[in-house]
């Protein structure tokens, strides 16, 4: 994946007044993405399908998570912050983060001429422990 900063943090002039109002009027989903492919007591797997200029609104996670892409695309992620991300994803691309008890909200938009697809493994707290799920095997 490759990663761009095109606006930086605390800059909101760049941003259209539309995704300000959504910030503002806290329209912000729980759901990482548009289904849930799989769940159990230690994860869930979303899958996000995004069609050419198509959008996943804004969200918020505090828990750690990664993602697989499934396809080839152009993105953009606008971050609470401020911050845009212009993203160049290949298939099998994959990135963890970790929250540290921090939210985050974000939303993603396919600026691509191709299909977006890509599935979040959204990690679960394990006996009230922040210890990955690997760790507890």
């Amino acid at each position: 994946m490759e990663s761009v900063q095109i606006n930086p943090i605390g800059n909101f002039d760049s941003w259209e007044s539309s995704k300000l109002l959504e910030l503002r009027q806290h329209q912000i989903s729980e759901c990482l993405g548009q289904k849930v492919l799989f769940e159990n007591a230690n994860i869930r797997l979303w899958e996000v399908v995004l069609l050419t200029n198509e959008r996943l609104p804004f969200r918020k996670s505090n828990r750690d998570c990664c993602w697989i892409c499934m396809t080839n695309a152009l993105a953009i992620s606008r971050i609470e912050n401020g911050q845009i991300n212009l993203m160049r994803l290949k298939k099998g691309d994959t990135t963890y983060w970790q929250s540290e008890n921090e939210q985050t909200i974000f939303d993603l938009e396919n600026i691509g001429e191709e299909i977006l697809v890509f599935h979040i493994m959204e990690f679960r707290e394990i006996e009230n422990t922040r210890e990955p799920y690997k760790n507890k095997l």
